[in-house]
């Protein structure tokens, strides 16, 4: 008997609370262990992990590869599926290795199977893909139900073609798709973090409006509280409300602090964009429990007359080189600029007949890279030091440690007015101060599309772990 077949025996529904373990905001960053098992001690229904995000850059979906360690990987791995399998209940983990695309998921399931060969572990595995055909994106482009979010070109079909993975964010349909084959374990490619805690609710027939808001608390574990961490968060879903509790008791999950995550990757903190609908806060209500706890009703939960899908693509722009360096020389922070455009100018007549096309970018931290520094002088002050963050992408790589070479000795010993030293104006962290950084990517698809047909974007397929041994 499964973990889900179990559960589907268990009679929840509404009215009856539904308990629910939250145990990473992106695993393999390393999961507090004695948070997770105090959470396993509450005899949750289902355990959820988010695994991925947007959030590193465009890189690892470009590029195929964990942001994290395959290491701590494994270990956050081995101790939700471990868990999970020993009581019982489902485990739903999203957006496998990072960015959810083919090669990410592949290589989730890859140690998967080899945490189950080293712990003798059988269990029934739906897996769902993420990485959307680009017959269907080039159609829906054409037909005029694409758009961007926010200040990104307008998807073309080369831009479609030149991304090397191109994946759409699965929601809570695709994973009852999987629920339905009753599976001890789901792993999905790229997802919406709150599909991996509201699918269930959803199947039982619990309130949306408190099942997706309660999910897009959790995702993120105990960051909703005071102090924000990444311990286990529980949730407790009951008839339109739900309890959230950190599994960690130095954590206390407030009224205050459980409001303020409304903010969190959110440009209008009421009102929450989902596939399947739209979550409007306008109405929350938080109510503390006691000192560690606290209550929340009051969401409203609206179908999408429409569903669609955020898409998410990456292409290569080219080999990245950077240079570290700094200077607390006032007369080198007062004329940065010219130093700068100078340094440029004698770069481009050294390597721009040896070098193919490349951009040379300067990020000066103290002087604009971040935000304009302020002193008691005001925004046209000097600051005390700054730090010189140079990159440049090029097609290759020789010529990318080409110009950042150049660069470096042209940035040294560059003259300037006023220079009183002709070395030491630059200080270097480290040698050598050249890094390589390995390919650059670029997000060129950040889209919505509609669409009708999820069983064509979503496949489902089923695989039994270890089942004979």
């Amino acid at each position: 008997m499964t973990a889900v077949h179990r559960l589907r025996q268990r009679g929840l529904g509404p009215g009856t609370p539904i308990r629910v373990l939250a145990a990473s905001g992106q695993l393999g960053y390393g999961i507090p262990e004695a948070a997770f098992l105090a959470g396993l001690e509450r005899d949750p229904h289902f355990i959820g992990c988010d695994m991925g995000s947007v959030d590193p850059g465009p890189y690892y979906l470009g590029s195929g590869k964990l942001a994290t360690s395959e290491r701590i990987t494994k270990r956050d791995l081995k101790m939700v599926l471990t868990g999970s399998l020993k009581i019982g209940v489902p485990l739903i983990i999203g957006t496998a290795g990072t960015a959810g695309a083919h090669p990410h998921l592949e290589r989730t399931l890859e140690i998967i199977r080899e945490i189950a060969r080293e712990e003798n572990l059988s269990f029934k595995l739906a897996i769902i893909e993420s990485d959307l055909p680009r017959d269907v994106v080039k159609r829906a482009v054409k037909a005029g139900t694409v758009r961007p979010l926010g200040r990104i070109d307008a998807l073309s079909d080369q831009s479609v073609d030149n991304c090397t993975h191109l994946v759409g964010q699965l929601g809570v349909d695709a994973i009852i798709r999987a629920l339905e084959t009753e599976p001890d374990v789901i792993i999905t490619g790229r997802a919406c973090d709150t599909a991996v805690f509201a699918a269930i609710p959803f199947w039982l027939g619990y309130d949306k409006a408190a099942a997706m808001h309660m999910a897009k608390i959790i995702e993120c574990t105990s960051i909703c509280c005071v102090p924000g961490g990444r311990d286990a968060m529980l949730g407790i879903l009951e008839e339109n409300s739900f309890l959230l509790e950190s599994m960690n008791p130095d954590r206390a999950a407030t009224p205050l602090s459980v409001a303020a995550h409304s903010l969190y990757e959110q440009s209008d903190p009421f009102t929450v964009y989902e596939p399947e609908g739209v979550l409007r806060l306008d109405d929350a209500i938080f109510e503390a429990v006691d000192e560690r706890r606290t209550r929340v009703r009051g969401a409203i939960w609206t179908e999408a007359q429409t569903k669609s899908v955020k898409m998410e693509g990456a292409e290569w722009c080219g080999e990245r080189t950077v240079l570290c360096a700094g200077s607390c020389d006032p007369r080198v922070i007062e004329n940065a600029d010219e130093i700068i455009a100078g340094v440029k100018k004698n770069v481009a007549s050294i390597v721009g007949a040896e070098a193919g096309p490349y951009e040379l970018i300067f990020h000066v931290y103290g002087k604009g890279a971040v935000t304009l520094f302020e002193g008691s002088a005001g925004r046209n002050a000097i600051p005390p030091e700054v730090f010189f963050l140079v990159e440049c992408i090029a097609p290759n790589l020789d010529d990318a440690k080409a110009v950042i070479t150049v660069t470096k000795q042209y940035l040294l010993h560059h003259g300037f007015n006023g220079r009183l030293s002709t070395g030491g104006n630059i200080a270097f962290p480290f040698t050598p101060p050249e890094l390589t950084s390995g390919s650059a990517y670029k997000f060129t698809v950040y889209h919505v599309m509609d669409f009708l047909d999820e069983d064509g974007l979503f496949p489902l397929r089923m695989e039994h772990v270890n089942i004979s041994s």
